[in-house]
């Protein structure tokens, strides 16, 4: 199979560059956890910890926290940021130059700082990288394990339509091998040995199966097969016209009644084709082939894609089920994440219905599946209906989702995972659109109901057991042979459990005996945490394990480390059997009952100082206070949600300076100030007069009193931390009533005017969140003679340009959040923005 590699710098790892950071026991180190064999799957680093753990030194304090040896090497894959303010920087691991499959570690900082490691790291000991068989000999070994009648590289119109769709002469179906250690899988074991492999992407035909084999490379062994073909049961192409323009059809659907679907008209009619999300929506007919290359339009003359014509014995109206499921979940993922399609960079997602994997046989092809490229439906046969419902559109595009995240291994309990990760999509996918659209006859926490065609479902989440699937790890009816990848479609019921119990919450009895409460969060917080799980923390081969430790982490983030939401995904764990129960801080890290803040200070007032500073209740003139003011026990109390106005003033011992003025807000109460904390950064040029500040307490800010931060310096570089030359900072207290933690909303700092400037200039930015062009604007109409981009910890971004005129090209940037900063020659403005 043909593969796209980014070339990427290898990064030195000099240990005497970084501070040192020791293990737990000198308290650097708040929080480590370990797997079965005993290397750390996170590490989270206390206060002080933080200060000497910076984020550009992300693969020095893995280094150093991991032990590694000279012939361990770690590779940045990716570099990603999220809305609550986090980097993310992905590294690979190596052995003497060579990859170790499933292996990687991530550093996740904010405010430039390190807060936590997590991943996986295998520790190898003296393992030859040199084969002794040759590629060509071990693709033969990994044919012969595979055993079908016909490959994709085999059929040249496949071949040639891969060619078309890449729009690469070279690109072909036919496995390159590709040198790994890998895990022997075949004894199933956590600790198996790692051995060297050759790994292929083997496509078949006839019977269709596609999967990762991976073949020793010594003794010719298949060690591992990792399916990327990924089935909503356990086994039992096309171009936009140029002449096209979008359209909107009225479409009778099998399974979701008469709906609206976007698509488009066309030489010939109206096509099942729409470009209105992401790159596009298209929907093919196999006409029961197992070609894709040969699949046509369905067309409809007058875009009234009515019951009569199309409810037929061919099941044409499933068509519109999965035009309508891809948009839908499309819709989902871009509502509730702000992901832009499966691999939030707008990929289009493709489906195929009428697909029968052996043509003429007089049997209808019995599931549904992701393919790694596509989608692919089924017409069913006994056992199922089409295979197109909602929730398994859904599941599908869910391995996707998976497939560009954490990329979790198909077999044994990463496979599960992946399997129980796909039926959570699935089920929040269809409970969305259900609300959305007022549809009936679909159950949230069954899998599969419309589909079956003696009743029933395919499993349920709410009551596993009923299906044939454990709802206790290795409990009742855990499987532990080796067919189905390990049982990856039956032991994922514990993981269906366990985001039932979050969402709906319950409280029983578990099958040994031991009584639980889970208070329910309701879907919408279980969906955060489990994505931030399953993006952030997970690695491809995560356990259930790990799953407990980076669901609690992800819920921390999000939530707090004492919250509802992180209580209720511990007592869920424990409820299924990984873990124990909450126990006010046992099980996570629980927040300290004295927060001790980094310091701040100005060296100099000889020249300016704080004279004001007023907000609600607190409403403070002054003179010097010599660089710092603690005025903590200020107080005002706040609303999450609320619009708060500030008021600001700069005295001066003479002439006036140009100020540059920081507000932070410690909403998540964790005793530092995140880049996401900063309510506000700007310049106003010199003047005695008052400033206002507009900004918005975050919804879910953390209830109770927390600090307030302000900072007026004569240095742009001055943070909340530290020392610096000229300037004040000082110290009050904000309660808040409500919510628990977010990011804050951008805000805007107006001042007088100097030179002609408007007393109320503001930087306005849109479309907020962006996806190729960012639009600026001043109030004031001033032109902007500087804008760079800053990344999450702080650091400038050269992918975003600036066009002048107000135009910033963002096209180059990585989906997340970013910090902009600009300046008109007299004032400096600073806003935070999206790229989609």
């Amino acid at each position: 199979m043909f593969h796209k590699y980014h070339a990427v710098a290898w990064l030195a790892m000099s240990a005497a560059t970084l501070p040192h950071l020791a293990h737990a026991q000198d308290g650097r180190v708040a929080r480590k956890e370990v797997g079965p064999d005993g290397q750390p799957t996170l590490i989270q680093f206390s206060a002080e910890g933080r200060l000497a753990a910076r984020a550009v030194d992300g693969a020095l304090v893995i280094r150093q926290q991991l032990a590694l040896g000279t012939d361990d090497q770690f590779k940045l894959a990716r570099t990603e940021t999220d809305q609550l303010g986090f980097s993310h920087q992905k590294f690979e691991q190596y052995y003497k130059g060579v990859k170790v499959e499933h292996a990687t570690y991530t550093a996740h900082s904010r405010g430039g700082q390190i807060e936590t490691l997590s991943g996986d790291f295998e520790k190898i000991g003296a393992v030859s990288v040199t084969p002794s068989l040759s590629a060509d000999a071990a693709l033969a070994r990994a044919l012969s394990f595979v055993g079908a009648k016909k490959y994709m590289w085999q059929d040249a119109r496949e071949e040639a339509g891969l060619k078309a769709q890449e729009n690469d002469p070279t690109a072909s179906y036919k496995p390159q091998g590709e040198l790994v250690l890998v895990r022997d899988a075949r004894q199933n074991a956590e600790n198996a040995p790692l051995v060297l492999a050759w790994k292929f992407n083997v496509y078949a035909q006839q019977p269709v199966s596609r999967a990762y084999l991976y073949v020793d490379a010594h003794s010719g062994e298949v060690v591992l097969k990792d399916d990327i073909i990924k089935h909503s049961t356990r086994s039992a192409k096309g171009t936009r016209s140029t002449n096209a323009t979008a359209s909107t059809a009225t479409f009778a659907t099998a399974y979701s009644g008469t709906r609206s679907l976007a698509d488009e008209t066309a030489t010939g009619g109206y096509h099942l084709r729409e470009y209105t999300r992401g790159l596009g929506i298209e929907t093919y007919n196999c006409k029961k082939s197992n070609s894709y290359t040969s699949a046509t339009d369905f067309i409809d003359a007058d875009n009234n894609w009515t019951s009569a014509e199309y409810n037929n014995a061919n099941f044409d109206n499933v068509a519109g089920d999965a035009h309508f499921g891809a948009q839908s979940t499309y819709d989902y993922w871009k509502g509730v994440f702000g992901r832009n399609s499966y691999d939030n960079a707008g990929a289009k997602i493709k489906s195929y219905v009428h697909y029968d994997d052996t043509p003429g046989d007089g049997v209808g092809y019995e599931n549904a599946y992701w393919n790694g490229s596509v989608m692919t439906y089924g017409d069913g046969a006994s056992t199922f209906k089409p295979l197109t419902a909602l929730d398994v559109c859904g599941h599908e595009i869910g391995h996707a989702v998976c497939e560009k995240t954490a990329n979790l291994t198909y077999s044994n309990e990463s496979g599960a995972m992946n399997e129980g990760l796909s039926d959570i999509w699935g089920a929040s996918v269809e409970k969305y659109t259900v609300d959305k659209y007022a549809l009936t006859g679909k159950s949230t926490y069954l899998i599969g109901e419309e589909i079956m065609k003696a009743g029933g479902a395919l499993r349920s989440m709410s009551s596993p057991n009923t299906y044939s699937q454990p709802a206790y790890y290795k409990g009742s009816y855990w499987y532990t042979g080796t067919s189905d990848n390990g049982g990856v479609h039956t032991n994922s019921g514990v993981l269906n459990y366990w985001y039932y119990l979050i969402s709906a919450g319950k409280t029983g009895t578990n099958e040994k005996g031991a009584s639980f409460a889970v208070t329910g969060i309701g879907l919408t917080d279980a969906a955060k945490i489990t994505f931030r799980m399953e993006s952030v923390y997970m690695t491809a081969s995560s356990t259930y394990a790990n799953a407990r430790t980076y669901s609690i982490q992800a819920a921390t983030d999000l939530f707090g480390a004492a919250s509802t939401q992180a209580q209720s995904v511990t007592n869920a764990w424990a409820a299924v059997g990984i873990g124990a129960a909450y126990s006010g801080g046992g099980t996570t890290t629980p927040p300290p009952t004295t927060v001790t803040y980094c310091s701040s200070k100005g060296t100099s007032q000889s020249y300016e100082y704080i004279d004001l500073v007023q907000l609600g209740s607190i409403n403070r003139t002054s003179g010097a206070d010599g660089g710092y003011y603690n005025g903590t026990a200020l107080s005002t109390t706040v609303a999450a949600g609320s619009s708060q106005t500030m008021t600001l003033s700069a005295g001066f011992t003479g002439s006036t300076y140009t100020e540059y003025w920081g507000i932070y807000v410690d909403w998540n109460q964790n005793g530092t100030f995140e880049s996401a904390e900063r309510m506000d950064y700007g310049s106003v040029a010199g003047t005695a007069g008052n400033l206002t500040s507009t900004w918005t307490v975050p919804t879910t800010a953390k209830s109770g009193t927390t600090r307030l931060r302000v900072v007026m310096s004569d240095n742009s570089a001055t943070t909340a931390c530290g020392s610096y030359s000229y300037g004040e900072t000082e110290d009050y207290s904000i309660t808040v009533t409500g919510g628990t933690i977010a990011a804050p909303a951008p805000a805007t700092l107006a001042g007088p005017a100097k030179s002609g400037l408007s007393a109320e200039a503001v930087l306005s930015l849109f479309p907020n969140p962006a996806s190729s062009l960012l639009t600026l604007s001043l109030s004031s109409n001033a032109e902007l003679t500087k804008v760079e981009v800053l990344d999450a910890r702080g650091a400038a971004v050269s992918a975003a340009r600036y066009q002048g005129n107000g135009q910033l090209d963002v096209s180059g940037l990585a989906g997340g959040l970013y910090l902009l900063r600009a300046t008109d020659g007299q004032r400096t403005y600073v806003q935070r923005f999206v790229k989609q």
